[in-house]
């Protein structure tokens, strides 16, 4: 059986592949430049998943440590999917010790909410409240 296993170390982060996944399969991303995911990594912490030593998922959060979290830009490639690493992911990111004392939570998915309801997140409860401003 093959073993996943996440880490957090930027410098085993396969950008190349990184940028690829997300400005060319994913639905959310398409056309983002290699700049723009080097910089929104830089300001982020950064997950890997790992198979031996291949990057096989990523994910990364938006956050100020202590009231909100933005859960961003997460993916498997589609080779492993089915086998536990979103869920692996997703449990790494919730209890890495130091997002401990974030409030809030908030993420974006058109396809994935049974995933992330398994690691506590829900609907939001009152969407009007929520705003937003769009570049173009």
């Amino acid at each position: 059986m093959t073993s996943f296993y996440v880490s957090t170390d930027r410098s085993r982060l396969d950008v190349g592949m990184i940028h690829a996944y997300l400005s060319q399969r994913s639905y959310w991303a398409q056309n983002r430049t290699r700049a723009q995911v080097e910089t929104s990594m830089a300001h982020s912490l950064c997950f890997g998943a790992y198979q031996d030593e291949r990057q096989v998922g990523f994910a990364r959060v938006v956050t100020d440590y202590a009231v909100f979290a933005w859960l961003a830009d997460v993916f498997v490639l589609e080779d492993v999917r089915g086998q536990g690493v979103g869920k692996l992911l997703v449990r790494s990111i919730v209890e890495h010790p130091e997002l401990q004392l974030v409030k809030r939570w908030m993420l974006a998915t058109k396809d994935a909410h049974d995933l992330y309801r398994q690691h506590g997140f829900q609907e939001v409860h009152d969407p009007a409240l929520l705003m937003e401003r769009m570049r173009s």
